[in-house]
């Protein structure tokens, strides 16, 4: 079977399932999993430039996912006027101060011989400019989070449009990106990713415990949204309108008490329903014009250049390339697509919430999505994205179902039983590893392998 026909029928597989969960379960369902499976094939893609394209091992996912979801923050929330004009003048201080402690250190680095002066120039400049910025920067930060914490606490945004947060946050994480890359890349594949790792970590703690940035463990709940809301879609006339015209089949025969109640439900399920398809319209539009910029990129001679790294960094290198630019570029590229997928997530959810930030979820499952998808082939990340977080949305339904029906013969109060079908949730755990399993025992490469033409070698 050709790659083409296996690729359009394993899409096709998908959207029968996205259509059969819609008629066995709701719409409602089946759009809120596709959205998600959007989301997840933007950061699958972001990944796989990173592994598939130069095959490096970046296990820190979750973090640059966390910093898009605080973007969405920084960019969408209404500035605290008051947290403001509380601590306007030691912030503005303290970044000064930081700035001249990072700039100093670089022009010692730079203009000192490597050495014993160097070393102690280096700590001396950075010890005291830390301690001269946290002078000014720590109380202002007991002022902005003592601003009516239990609502506020913390700066705020810039009150624009949440949708440019998606570009924000690709921008910023590319930033961490490249700080983290500049030191981390010239690790070896394994210590790479304990560090990548690690600095997820880091990441993750700070947006828990700087309330003053992100209102930490409380929240920041209300984000503003880039398509209608519901109830303002129930009392909008030329939506009740549209559910009439729909729905005029079945109206029709109802009589005018029965109509009116109907029509409610109707209008109340779906503005349910032409939300999700609104933000589905928008995720596949970013999607789709990352992937096309993927396909072109790796089709490219610099895309070719990327593969013959990944392949043999010696040779790559005695052919006169630039292993660690490179490798540095598609870390930044790679970043800042599951930076923009984080800021599109927390869109989504309409709150940033950096408790909700675990590695299963946000590292484990993409990396998943990856190898089962084919890692170095785009269209398998999609799939990747879409197959693998249907699995793990419908395996808890499946799990309990599969209790049930194991279980039916036994009294309902068996305690083993009940055990059974109160864990059955784990389930999810189980097909999950069996996907992965029969994945690699039967197609090492994933559904859709990487396809490496002649003019490749």
């Amino acid at each position: 079977m050709t790659n083409t026909r296996r690729t359009q029928l394993a899409f096709a597989l998908i959207a029968a399932l996205l259509l059969m969960i819609g008629f066995v379960q709701s719409w409602n369902v089946s759009l809120g999993i596709l959205n998600l499976c959007l989301i997840s094939a933007v950061m699958a893609l972001g990944v796989n430039m990173q592994w598939g394209y130069a095959g490096l091992l970046n296990v820190g996912v979750m973090g640059f996912a966390a910093l898009g979801g605080m973007s969405a923050v920084l960019v969408s929330k209404a500035p605290v006027a008051a947290a403001w004009d509380a601590s306007w003048g030691r912030l503005f201080i303290a970044a000064v101060f930081f700035a001249a402690t990072v700039g100093v250190a670089v022009l010692c680095y730079r203009k000192l011989a490597p050495g014993r002066q160097r070393s102690l120039a280096l700590t001396l400049v950075i010890i005291t400019g830390l301690a001269l910025t946290r002078m000014f920067l720590d109380p202002a930060i007991s002022d902005i989070e003592s601003i009516e914490p239990a609502k506020t606490g913390f700066l705020g945004g810039m009150g624009l449009p949440i949708i440019i947060s998606w570009a924000f946050g690709g921008v910023v994480a590319a930033g961490i990106a490249w700080c983290i890359g500049k030191v981390a890349l010239g690790l070896r594949a394994d210590y790479l990713a304990i560090a990548t790792l690690g600095i997820s970590e880091i990441i993750i703690a700070i947006l828990k415990n700087e309330d003053w940035l992100t209102r930490g463990v409380k929240n920041v709940t209300g984000l503003a949204r880039p398509v209608p809301y519901e109830i303002d879609l129930q009392n909008t006339v030329w939506f009740i309108d549209l559910m009439r015209w729909w729905h005029s089949g079945s109206l029709s025969t109802m009589n005018q008490p029965e109509q009116q109640q109907a029509l409610k439900q109707f209008v109340i399920d779906g503005s349910s329903i032409f939300v999700k398809l609104c933000y589905s319209g928008l995720f596949a539009g970013v999607l789709i014009i990352i992937l096309l910029l993927s396909i072109k990129a790796l089709n490219s001679p610099w895309g070719r250049m990327m593969r013959a790294i990944r392949d043999n960094e010696i040779a790559a290198g005695a052919m006169g390339k630039d292993v660690t630019r490179r490798h540095l570029e598609i870390f930044i590229l790679g970043s800042a697509v599951i930076g923009i997928a984080g800021a599109m997530l927390t869109t989504l959810d309409g709150q940033f919430t950096p408790t909700s930030y675990q590695p299963l979820r946000y590292t484990f499952l993409i990396w998943v999505m990856v190898i089962v998808g084919g890692s170095g082939n785009n269209m398998g990340s999609v799939l990747g994205g879409f197959l693998i977080w249907l699995v793990w949305i419908e395996a808890e339904p499946i799990g309990v179902w599969l209790m049930e029906a194991g279980t039916s013969w036994m009294d309902e109060s068996n305690a083993l039983r009940l055990h059974l079908i109160e864990n059955a949730q784990h389930m999810r755990l189980f097909f999950m590893g069996l996907v992965l399993l029969l994945v690699l025992r039967f197609s090492p490469g994933g559904i859709l392998p990487e396809v490496v033409s002649k003019q490749n070698h």
